[in-house]
């Protein structure tokens, strides 16, 4: 798949000594300490800042491109990472809630700005070794701490040097006995410089046919004459109801070229499953609220969905989960599900297009995430809350989008909505000459899965809320 990807991507990832913690400070000048003042340095004041809140990337192995657990490690990058935190380049957040917090915030106190600004811009003393804090132990190779299980692809699948590739499939047992409950979750590409997303489905065991029966003539016309037939029981209503006209139009022609023979891992002809984990840039590790998890049945196979692009040289892939369980069953079961509009067209040249998708909720539920996600023409978010009394609350605003952070948004105190409320995104899009990152400003731009496409995508996790009890006659009381 030949991809144009984002020159600024390596200047915001080289730049990136804050990517899980430092917060914007918009046109703030960078400080400077006062005459007589003792200036931070790095060994009492800095490297606290950074241990807590940068090393989880920032070592070696990890997604910052640079380590800064030790003095020598930060000190050439000080006077970039002043410039950072004072331009408000980093760190990756961009969201913004009038009525919520988030859990993940990545976002620096402002005395940690202020130590940082100050130390950067006095000369970066090192200071007395012996105030250097105990360096974070990680265990090797992943930011969640040791995983209770890894599942890591069966081959080292092969990417060209150039070409356009389909979705690729890989299934991997999971050889669960027991249902398993997630409640923190790791996806490490092989190869950082191929992948551009990947989506773990988790597809359980297929439910064994009902055994066949046998009757007799007389059976079957004793009960033919003596019962009335009963109807098939209704299907259960989907917690969920999306407005019409968003689904993708379909082009056999599209659909073809994700099937064998032209896809060498198709979609598996059993489905996916259930959605479990993802990895995007900037999105690989979510830990789920305390009593809640996500339910893994047993003898699930794992499903990876995996979109490569191509990177000029050909490499080979072998990506890999790692899984923290809860130790009982928690109070919550946490599901993921997708509010996504696949029926839209971005003219050619136009710097504004808006394009909206709808659900309404058929259930009390809690809404404890979301994570949009469009290509690079993607450039602003924002999703409403309409309650079914007619008040309208804004429940997320993403005024930035940047496609080469991705960032799932998780409430601090999660959304209670009542059953009938609307959740309503809408996301912006510059398909104009102006956007740099644009691959190619003179055509229309339409749903697909390639990078040069687009698509107007959130995931969400949710759980359902108790339903009220119900009488002998089957009324709520």
């Amino acid at each position: 798949m030949k991809v144009q990807r984002p020159t600024f991507l390596i200047a915001v990832l080289a730049a990136c000594a804050f990517s899980v913690a430092v917060a914007q400070l918009g046109a703030q000048t960078p400080a400077k300490s006062a005459p007589g003042t003792s200036l931070p340095t790095y060994s009492k004041d800095v490297a606290p800042i950074f241990y807590k809140n940068c090393t989880s990337c920032h070592r070696a192995g990890e997604i910052g491109p640079m380590a800064l657990v030790t003095y020598q490690d930060a000190r050439p990058w000080a006077k970039s990472i002043a410039t950072k935190v004072a331009a408000g380049t980093m760190p990756p957040w961009y969201g913004e809630s009038a009525h919520s917090e988030f859990t993940n915030d990545r976002r620096l106190t402002e005395a940690d700005k202020a130590t940082i600004l100050t130390w950067a811009n006095g000369g970066a003393p090192e200071g007395n070794k012996a105030d250097l804090p105990p360096v974070p132990k990680f265990a090797d190779g992943w930011q969640i701490g040791q995983p209770d299980a890894v599942f890591t692809l069966q081959e080292d699948y092969p990417i060209p040097a150039s070409g356009t590739l389909e979705y690729k499939y890989f299934e991997i047992p999971t050889n669960f006995t027991e249902d398993k409950w997630v409640k923190a979750f790791e996806v490490r590409p092989g190869d950082r410089s191929v992948v551009h997303h990947i989506i773990v489905f988790g597809r359980p065991p297929a439910r064994p046919a009902p055994p066949a029966t046998t009757t007799t003539p007389a059976e079957t016309t004793t009960a033919a004459s003596t019962t009335t037939t009963t109807a098939a029981a209704p299907r259960p209503q989907p917690p969920f109801t999306f407005a019409p006209g968003m689904q993708e139009p379909r082009d056999e022609a599209v659909q073809a070229a994700k099937r064998a023979p032209n896809n060498d891992r198709p979609a598996p002809r059993g489905g996916t499953g259930p959605f479990v984990a993802d990895f995007a840039p900037g999105q690989a590790v979510r830990v789920y609220a305390e009593d809640t998890a996500i339910r893994v049945p047993a003898g699930t196979t794992l499903v990876f969905q995996i979109h490569y692009t191509v990177s000029g040289k050909a490499a080979t892939d072998r990506s890999r989960i790692g899984m923290v369980f809860a130790k009982e069953k928690p109070k919550t079961e946490v599901m993921i599900a997708a509010l996504q509009n696949g029926n839209f067209t971005l003219p050619a040249g136009q710097a504004d297009v808006k394009v909206d998708a709808e659900m309404t909720l058929n259930r009390d539920m809690t809404i404890w995430s979301l994570l949009p996600h469009t290509h690079v023409r993607g450039k602003r978010w924002e999703y409403q809350a309409i309650y079914p009394d007619g008040r309208t609350e804004a429940i997320l605003s993403v005024p930035k989008y940047d496609f080469n952070w991705q960032t799932e948004y998780v409430f601090k105190q999660p959304l209670k909505l009542p059953k009938g409320t609307k959740i309503h995104s809408t996301a912006w899009y510059d398909n104009s000459a102006a956007n740099k990152a644009n691959p190619d400003p003179t055509v229309d731009v339409h749903w697909g899965d390639q990078t040069w496409q687009e698509m107007q995508f959130t995931a969400f996790a949710f759980s359902l809320d108790p339903q009220p009890p119900t009488t002998s006659s089957g009324q709520k009381p």
